[in-house]
């Protein structure tokens, strides 16, 4: 039940995006009076799943999960129907209109994209508000793993700045390191500058950044597990770990460490209970957990937005995602740190999706993909609406239009370049899949 939800939300946030997209190129299309033939879900590769002629335009959708399009009369695309293209020209046809016009029209569905995101980034500021932990509210500084001290930080680290510059959000402070150079601590009370070396993102990118830094806590029980060592031993919920043999233990990562270092050792805790200490004996089982889980304080801020404070605000968010999505590509195409073996194709996606209907993350990952799929459309790559903008823009600047020969030569060139990157997102989704069974 858990997958068909997720791929039910899959689908249907493509399927809402797509039609978007197209629309975003078939309104301009009509209103400029131009011929659209068809309109698709999806690709109809052979056949279509339903098709509808109304007016000019056949309506449909595809069996071929991988998109959707409109086929413009006169416009050499993804179709690559040249026969079409060997007659004169017609008044109704793409060929014929002024180059401004079929520049708005192949612009369209990008800017369909980023207004789209833009009024559901508004909408959820408005309904919602914005929670977060602030960045520089960690009064105990961060907690890093193996993965987070080869990128060179230490448990405990506060985070000043990352390339010089504050940030608000303990989530967007983790990305920013990611995609980094520095980052700026305060260590034992001295502010230090420490390198993002291409060699921890490595390690970050093969962990998939499962929780490399997190706050630290101090060490008070949240919950023990009933039968575990812990419960037998007389732990109870809100005790407060404050030594170990002796040993003063002030934070949860350094208990941790002690009773994963100490299989089938007999320890004596020294813990705080009502405001009095007390000793407890425990025996640590063989796989050194003894069955307790940390009281997390919540650290959690809501900014609330009134509607005019909104619009400017998803502006704002909007153009943060896009940033933040460019930065990737410098260390997706940095060899050095495999971050090009994690990029998702669908069948990942589908896995980063709720696992149960949350309409609050199903607007905000819409949101986010429909800024990606702009970025993405954009790129001066033939066959995607970028290419066809950087040919129109040439026409416009030169005066003169690109020969239908080299038109076509860059459909051809950009169809091979997608179908390659396609072959390499779905070979790291089908690997990614059978490392879990390696």
């Amino acid at each position: 039940m858990t997958l068909a939800i997720q791929i039910i939300q899959f689908i249907l946030i493509i399927s809402i995006l797509v039609i978007l997209h197209e629309l975003g190129h078939f309104i301009p299309a009509k209103y400029f009076k131009t011929k659209v033939e068809k309109f698709y879900l999806f690709f109809d590769v052979k056949f279509s799943l339903f098709k509808k002629k109304i007016g000019d335009t056949e309506y449909g959708i595809g069996w071929l999960p991988l998109g959707g399009y409109v086929k413009i009369a006169g416009m050499i695309d993804e179709s690559m129907d040249t026969e079409q293209m060997k007659e004169e020209p017609k008044p109704w046809e793409f060929r014929s209109k002024p180059a401004w016009q079929r520049l708005i029209i192949m612009l369209g569905g990008v800017t369909v994209n980023f207004f789209l995101a833009w009024i559901i980034y508004t909408m959820l500021l408005f309904n919602n508000g914005d929670t977060y932990i602030p960045a520089d509210s960690l009064k105990y500084g961060i907690q890093v793993d193996s993965v987070g001290q080869q990128l060179g930080l230490l448990t405990g680290d506060k985070i000043l700045a990352v390339d010089g510059k504050k940030t608000k959000k303990f989530s967007n402070a983790v990305l920013q390191i990611i995609l980094g150079d520095e980052i700026t601590v305060n260590r034992d009370g001295k502010e230090i500058t420490v390198p993002l070396s291409d060699e921890g993102k490595a390690s970050v990118f093969e962990a998939q950044g499962r929780n490399f830094i997190t706050y630290r806590k101090k060490a008070v029980i949240d919950s023990v597990i009933p039968e575990s060592a812990a419960k037998k031993a007389g732990i109870k919920a809100h005790d407060q770990i404050v030594g170990v043999n002796g040993r003063q233990v002030d934070y949860w990562d350094e208990f941790t460490d002690v009773i994963k270092s100490s299989s089938d050792v007999a320890l004596t805790l020294e813990i705080l209970r009502n405001g009095k200490k007390e000793n407890i004996q425990i025996t640590v089982p063989e796989e050194g957990k003894i069955g307790v889980y940390p009281s997390v304080e919540d650290l959690r801020v809501t900014d609330n937005y009134t509607f005019a404070e909104a619009i400017p605000a998803g502006l704002t968010r909007t153009i943060q995602v896009l940033t933040d999505q460019i930065r990737q590509f410098k260390v997706i195409f940095n060899t050095k740190t495999g971050a090009y073996k994690q990029v998702k194709g669908p069948i990942g996606i589908v896995e980063m999706m709720s696992p149960t209907w949350d309409w609050t993350f199903f607007w905000g990952f819409m949101a986010m993909f429909s800024v990606w799929l702009a970025f993405l459309n954009i790129l001066p790559i033939p066959a995607l609406d970028g290419g066809h903008v950087m040919f129109l823009l040439y026409e416009m600047i030169s005066g003169r239009k690109p020969s239908e020969k080299v038109l076509e030569t860059g459909q051809i060139i950009g169809f091979v370049i997608l179908m390659g990157l396609m072959v390499v997102i779905f070979g790291n989704d089908i690997w990614n899949i059978i490392k879990k069974f390696i």
